[in-house]
């Protein structure tokens, strides 16, 4: 009977969670960072965002770095610059792309190498138009390389 009533709330316990998930205002699809190596401080997570509505990615979390922000590269002058953004838009129903060499979360000051294989919290808090925040909390899988394969470097990337 223990054990029945056990299964029957974690049952519950799953369907409410995928229920929740149904209904979350962001979806994060295909989220990854890449892996460090010994001695390396920073690396970076990718995904792609959609909102239902209108919102604003306006921080990111992780208790994996010391510095956890959003970024973007782009080409000024003929030079791949990197800078911090304070937000990003996400336009209702529309998929916006974290991704190497463009928009992407940087975990920074890294407190331990993140590993091939191994998965790291990060937390996104989104902004809606009324100025509420929701927080969407993530485990991302750590890879070498792109989960679709490619090499997903981002050359000249450096702090």
């Amino acid at each position: 009977m223990k054990k029945l009533l056990h299964t029957a709330v974690l049952a519950c316990t799953l369907t409410a969670a995928l229920a929740c998930a149904d209904h979350a205002p962001v979806a994060a699809d295909g989220a990854w960072a890449r892996a460090s190596v010994q001695g390396q401080k920073g690396t970076g997570a990718f995904m792609r965002l959609t909102a239902k509505d209108s919102m604003r990615l306006v921080r990111a979390e992780s208790p994996a770095a010391g510095v956890t922000e959003l970024h973007e590269m782009k080409m000024e002058d003929g030079i791949m610059k990197m800078r911090a953004i304070a937000a990003l838009d996400l336009p209702a129903g529309k998929t916006v792309e974290l991704k190497p060499g463009g928009r992407h979360i940087m975990l920074m000051d890294l407190k331990a190498p993140l590993m091939k294989g191994s998965s790291v919290p990060i937390s996104l808090v989104f902004q809606d138009a009324k100025g509420e925040e929701v927080r969407l909390d993530l485990t991302v899988p750590v890879h070498t390389v792109t989960p679709d394969g490619a090499s997903g470097t981002m050359d000249g990337h450096k702090h």
